[in-house]
């Protein structure tokens, strides 16, 4: 069985963006707007994606 996935865009600069999530959006691989990465469906990613939910875009695949 493949493992779930999930696929993450940027859709909101993070530049006025307390530094904590500006670190938060770099870690999940996003460097600009509209770049999107695949990433595996675990509790880390999860939480990751739980503080800047309001910067990204969330899709499963």
């Amino acid at each position: 069985m493949a493992e779930k996935k999930l696929r993450i865009t940027l859709v909101k600069s993070p530049i006025g963006a307390v530094p904590k999530n500006k670190k938060t959006v770099e870690a999940l691989g996003l460097r600009k707007l509209n770049k999107t990465v695949e990433m595996p469906d675990n509790a880390a990613v999860r939480g990751m994606i739980q503080q800047v939910r309001h910067l990204v875009k969330v899709e499963e695949i």
